[in-house]
């Protein structure tokens, strides 16, 4: 199988090189030439990293991963992914903060790690992973490739506009992880890192690779624990699961597509965002046309311009068609403040802000007389947000083992301009 660009513009590539690469030269998203059905699904009680074996395989088929591949799902996918009943029957969380980092990024961003390893010639000089992050994408991937041989990262994040907690996660690293904070919203950072990956002649001096959801190593990974979810719902209920996918830059949400598109029994998808409404507007009929990031409660999707919109457009055949089959709701602080704190009576569990947006549509849809089965992902563990999330549910929300261990790390970062030519001499000087 062979993969392009959104932007039409780049040969036909092959998959290994489409994962080191992370973005396309003419800057658009890799994605494969069709998304193949499987007409032989994993048994319903298989584990995660068997069901994310099945997936993958097409994809792999023509890679020098392909016999690995098993190997690799393995060491990657080795945490639950959860999918548990709430307090009404025909209500789920598929819980995804159960990996190092406690963010449904640990799963991807570990698989992506173990490809990239092996594929890399011992030879070569060292790749540098370029990752911009609103939160929770950077630790993830920082928890991956830590001391991994022959690979640096450099993780951009804007300074002030992640979670305390979240900041100390991208800082705690150190060895061959650096953290960057920007001056300037998560946009600015993507920016930066794209503008870094497009620049050839700084990659014939540095190599460099990608790990945020442009890289397909992100994209397919996620796409494990939608089909693990929904096998087990069928084979129990005998129905289709609906999935509620808190969303900033798309790429959970595009994962969720893939799955039900290669043949999942997943029924609708909907997306919930936060303040930044360029989603909900676009899917409602608007022009797609970027904000400006503003800063929310549910910080790691404060994403005013997401890149997967690329790979959303190029799946379908016209907006009208998109319109018809995605649909996305903005859930501002004020409802988020009261998801959260109505939560534990209402529906059994402490969310994080990301994961009390699905809630909030969740509970939108219930009201309006939707009783179809409907699964929320919970993006992250509620401790990542104790400032926030704390004083509403009135008790302490103890971390998680993984999470407390890295809380008590030293951690620190440098502060960076909003300005290419700043991360590139930082970059060439490293």
């Amino acid at each position: 199988m062979n993969f392009y660009s959104t932007r039409g513009q780049t040969p036909a590539t092959a998959i290994d090189a489409a994962l080191s690469a992370g973005l396309a030269p003419d800057g658009g998203l890799y994605v494969p030439e069709r998304l193949p059905t499987l007409h032989a699904l994993p048994p319903a009680d298989a584990d995660l990293a068997t069901v994310a074996h099945s997936l993958l395989a097409p994809y792999f088929a023509q890679s020098s991963l392909r016999d690995a591949l098993p190997e690799l799902c393995r060491r990657a996918y080795d945490f639950p992914a959860t999918l548990r009943t709430l307090s009404q029957p025909q209500d789920r969380l598929l819980e995804l903060f159960h990996g190092p980092t406690a963010a449904f990024k640990d799963y991807a961003a570990r698989f992506l790690a173990e490809a990239l390893a092996g594929l890399r010639d011992e030879r070569s000089a060292d790749t540098t992973i370029v990752v911009a992050t609103s939160g929770d994408t950077g630790a993830a991937v920082a928890a991956a490739f830590h001391r991994r041989p022959g690979f640096r990262v450099l993780i951009l994040y804007p300074d002030g506009r992640v979670s305390p907690r979240q900041a100390h996660g991208l800082g705690c690293w150190g060895d061959n992880v650096r953290a960057l904070r920007v001056d300037g919203d998560f946009d600015a950072c993507q920016r930066l890192a794209k503008q870094a990956l497009a620049d050839s002649e700084l990659r014939a001096a540095r190599p460099l690779s990608s790990a945020n959801s442009i890289s397909l190593g992100r994209l397919l990974p996620q796409a494990a624990y939608y089909a693990q979810a929904a096998l087990r719902h069928h084979a129990e209920h005998g129905t289709t699961l609906n999935f509620i996918v808190p969303t900033g830059n798309l790429g959970n949400a595009c994962a969720a597509i893939v799955a039900q598109r290669m043949g999942l029994p997943i029924g609708e998808i909907r997306l919930a965002t936060n303040a930044n409404d360029t989603l909900p507007r676009y899917l409602g009929g608007a022009d797609y046309a970027p904000q400006p990031t503003r800063a929310t409660l549910a910080n790691a999707m404060d994403v005013g311009a997401p890149s997967n919109v690329e790979r959303l457009r190029h799946w379908y055949r016209d907006d009208a068609e998109l319109r018809a089959a995605v649909h996305a709701a903005s859930v501002d602080d004020a409802s988020i403040v009261d998801t959260l704190r109505r939560a534990p009576q209402r529906h059994g569990v402490v969310p994080c802000p990301h994961t009390a947006t699905g809630l909030h549509v969740l509970e939108g849809l219930r009201a309006d007389g939707d009783t179809r089965p409907w699964a929320v992902v919970a993006t992250a563990h509620p401790a990542k947000f104790d400032s926030i999330v704390e004083p509403l549910v009135g008790h302490p929300v103890p971390p998680p083992p993984p999470l407390a261990a890295s809380l008590a790390q030293p951690a620190s970062a440098e502060p960076l301009a909003a300005d290419y030519g700043a991360l590139r001499d930082r970059l060439l000087a490293d």
